[in-house]
């Protein structure tokens, strides 16, 4: 019997098997792009699941529009797949990325470039330096993802909401998506959980803890006079001020400056409203939430109108699709990262990525409880607190590229994930032109393991 015409049951649900794959990666935000993009270069055959009708998770559907976290002063440490994207987003008008000549710290190059988000924003003071970061648009990022899974040959399923796992004896087998057409089973060697909120781990049995963040609803305003904006912002500092706190007071929560320029002429971002109180993965709360941002919006753009120069004709082009969740729930695997492992850029024996100056372990990426599962993305093994400083997009593409190289390597060579030597996903990671981070900065603190490493020639 062919084995797609099998039917796999789960607690008593039947499902038809859809594929049976070398690797499963569930979610097809940055993370999950990044891990089956890489896998199938690896050689794999892969399957990717969406829930969305797009690719592209926070970074397009939540309308997350700047690349960034991913220099160390201005040296580039996040490379691989996300400069690809920035490449190509570039190539097609919709990236804008200071040049090198522009990366540095002045008055004027604040002006020029801080209202598109390209900058040190963990820089104390004013103004904060200029490096590489990207503002892209929303529509290019899908259309890049497109591009990268089809070019690698990963098949691809959108519309495909995860529903449970296929666990065996403590073994994930695959999973089960709820469709239009029913339910149906996907089958592989190896599933990455790149879902955001470990929706495949926690249900698989893998331990894990939850907390929570501020929640924000992403919105676009077109018809904006950029021009006009900065110009009274930069020639009436203190009325300007005045009247952006009040803005970000009707938003009720807002970063320093909550609006950002895009590469498409009069429209501008707001990464706003940022809320707290709200569970990421309880819908009620998640429902609530999009109803209390939209007010906001409301009241906020009413203002904006008649108080802010250059945005007399503005409007409301578009909210994000997908609310914007920072925190849920957070893997314990075999290793959890902590605050003082992030700020004081402990480096691994193990490390296969790393973020602007702060490294991530393999055994980060490792479920204690489940065989063959892997994850990649902000639900990472970390407490809160580390997690809320090393989540940002660009280092969660470098985890998943490195999930997907080792996924390859296990599948290929009929292994456990957890038996994946680290120097084969390390050399795999420049293999795929990425930063694996095995060799530490020159502040970096070196973990013991590190030492013993070292020390023994490992």
């Amino acid at each position: 019997m062919n084995e797609l015409d099998l039917r796999v049951s789960s607690d008593q649900l039947q499902a038809p098997v859809v594929t049976r794959s070398q690797v499963l990666v569930v979610g097809g935000g940055p993370a999950g792009v990044s891990a089956a993009v890489t896998a199938a270069r690896s050689g794999a055959t892969v399957t990717l699941l969406e829930r969305y009708p797009t690719l592209g998770g926070l970074a397009s559907g939540g309308m997350v529009l700047v690349l960034d976290d991913m220099v160390n002063g201005q040296d580039i440490t996040v490379t691989g797949i996300v400069s690809e994207y920035v490449e190509r987003l570039q190539m097609l008008g919709l990236a804008i990325v200071p040049p090198v000549e522009d990366r540095k710290t002045s008055t004027e190059l604040w002006n020029k470039w801080s209202r598109y988000g390209t900058f040190d924003f963990h820089a104390h003071g004013l103004p904060k330096p200029i490096c590489y970061a990207a503002a892209f648009d929303p529509d290019g990022w899908k259309r890049v993802s497109n591009d990268l899974v089809r070019e690698a040959g990963v098949t691809l399923r959108l519309h495909s909401w995860f529903s449970r796992p296929i666990v065996d004896d403590g073994v994930i087998k695959g999973v089960i998506c709820e469709t239009k057409s029913g339910p149906q089973a996907y089958l592989a060697d190896v599933v990455i959980d790149t879902t955001g909120d470990i929706d495949v781990a926690s249900r698989a049995g893998a331990s894990y803890i939850q907390d929570s963040y501020i929640t924000t609803l992403v919105f676009r305003l077109g018809g904006v006079d950029t021009a006009e904006a900065e110009r009274f912002e930069q020639e009436n500092p203190k009325e300007g001020r005045a009247i952006n706190r009040k803005i970000k007071r009707l938003l009720g929560g807002a970063w320093e400056l909550w609006w950002l320029k895009t590469p498409i002429e009069g429209v501008v971002w707001c990464n706003a409203p940022h809320m707290s109180g709200y569970s990421g993965v309880d819908p009620a709360d998640l429902t609530a939430a999009e109803f209390a941002a939209r007010d906001r919006i409301t009241e906020a753009l009413a203002y904006v109108k008649e108080n802010l120069p250059g945005f007399a004709n503005a409007h409301l082009l578009d909210v994000a699709p997908q609310i914007g969740v920072r925190q849920t729930r957070l893997l314990e695997g075999e290793y959890v990262m902590t605050k003082d492992d992030v700020t004081s850029r402990r480096h691994f024996a193990d490390t296969v990525a790393r973020g602007r100056d702060y490294y991530y372990p393999y055994r980060s990426l490792l479920p204690k409880d489940v065989d063959q599962l892997l994850v990649a993305g902000r639900h990472y093994s970390a407490t809160p607190e580390a997690q809320k400083m090393s989540r940002e997009i660009p280092p969660c593409m470098a985890m998943g590229q490195a999930v997907g190289i080792a996924a390859a390597l296990a599948s290929e060579n009929g292994v456990m994930v957890r038996d994946i030597e680290a120097a084969d996903i390390q050399q795999g990671m420049r293999q795929h032109n990425a930063d694996p981070g095995d060799i530490p900065s020159a502040n970096a603190t070196i973990d013991a393991g590190s030492v013993a490493a070292v020390e023994t020639g490992a």
